[in-house]
């Protein structure tokens, strides 16, 4: 349990934490000095060496999870109501990060290779709106997660 739990909550940083860093961070600071393209370029740069940390992150978050739920709580039945939640509120990020690599985020790769800037930053306005969905979920399943079991 104790390195099922310490996987679990490092990947839950590492996730929850680069999302908050680039939508509170990054972005303003690329809006505030970069043209579109080198800020399509860097956002594209960006997301190629975030997105396998997230990939990392997903695995081994369901992967704990559904151990810890199956091992230690005894499935579904023996679980409180805020693992269930937690568990709901994390397939939903999973659902949507699936979504932006497959569909946005390559997108907007095929746009910055082909330096067609118009279609790049439509792109990365979607990916935008779902991590910011993304980061406004992580921080509940956070705030569950550690707070969950005393209310």
């Amino acid at each position: 349990m104790a390195i099922a739990i310490t996987l679990h909550v490092l990947a839950a940083v590492i996730w929850v934490g680069g999302m908050f860093f680039a939508w509170m961070i990054l972005r303003p600071v690329a809006v505030g000095l970069l043209d579109p393209p080198q800020r399509l370029t860097l956002w594209r740069q960006v997301f190629q060496r975030f997105f396998p940390w997230v990939w990392a992150a997903l695995i081994v978050l369901l992967g704990t999870g559904l151990w810890m739920l199956f091992a230690v709580f005894g499935g579904m039945g023996g679980a409180r109501w805020h693992v269930h939640l937690m568990l709901l509120t994390g397939l939903a990020m999973m659902a949507i990060f699936l979504h932006v690599w497959f569909a946005p985020y390559r997108r907007l790769a095929r746009a910055v290779a082909a330096e067609e800037w118009p279609q790049g930053g439509q792109q990365l306005a979607q990916i935008r709106r779902l991590i910011g969905i993304n980061l406004i979920l992580g921080l509940v399943t956070v705030a569950i997660a550690s707070g969950g079991r005393f209310l």
